[in-house]
């Protein structure tokens, strides 16, 4: 394959992978004209700001503090979905979460952000938080799954059930 030509090149009309062209529209923050690499940077540090709170509610809740811990992860998990504002805005990412593709992926994880929630400041209940916890995870990881080509199909047949 010549060199510049597949996969790798993402600034090819043709490829296999998905469009990007998301990328190239407005983002939350266009009235501040961020550059393409400003707004990578701003999209990575709302991520790692959003694994390291959700890893200090991890932390928390090795001490028994459950409403501390509901409060760490979910914040930290918005801030991690705030970072995608920088990238292609919050309306064109509520667009995309509920493309067909995705539409029950985003359900499932936007619930169990709400029932985390539920299970730390109304049920009182740990092992039920850590359960929404553990179900956010997997519908969130899916999610992100249905962007690469092939890879929910790759994941299926890995784990047996395709």
């Amino acid at each position: 394959m010549a060199p510049g030509k597949g996969w790798f090149n993402l600034e090819a009309g043709t490829s296999v992978i998905p469009d990007t062209s998301f990328f190239e529209g407005d983002s939350a923050f266009k009235f501040l004209n961020l550059s393409k690499t400003t707004r990578l940077y701003g999209f990575g540090g709302c991520l790692l700001a959003g694994f390291v709170l959700s890893l200090l509610g991890t932390v928390v809740l090795t001490f028994g503090m459950l409403v501390t811990f509901a409060i760490l992860y979910i914040l930290g998990t918005i801030i991690s979905l705030v970072g995608t504002g920088f990238l292609i805005g919050f309306f064109k990412q509520l667009k995309l979460m509920f493309k067909p593709v995705r539409v029950v992926a985003s359900f499932i994880f936007l619930a169990s952000i709400g029932l985390v929630f539920v299970g730390a400041f109304v049920l009182n209940n740990g092992i039920l938080c850590i359960i929404f916890v553990i179900i956010e995870f997997l519908a969130f990881t899916w999610y992100n799954l249905s962007y690469i080509p092939y890879a929910r199909a790759a994941v299926t047949k890995m784990i047996g059930l395709g």
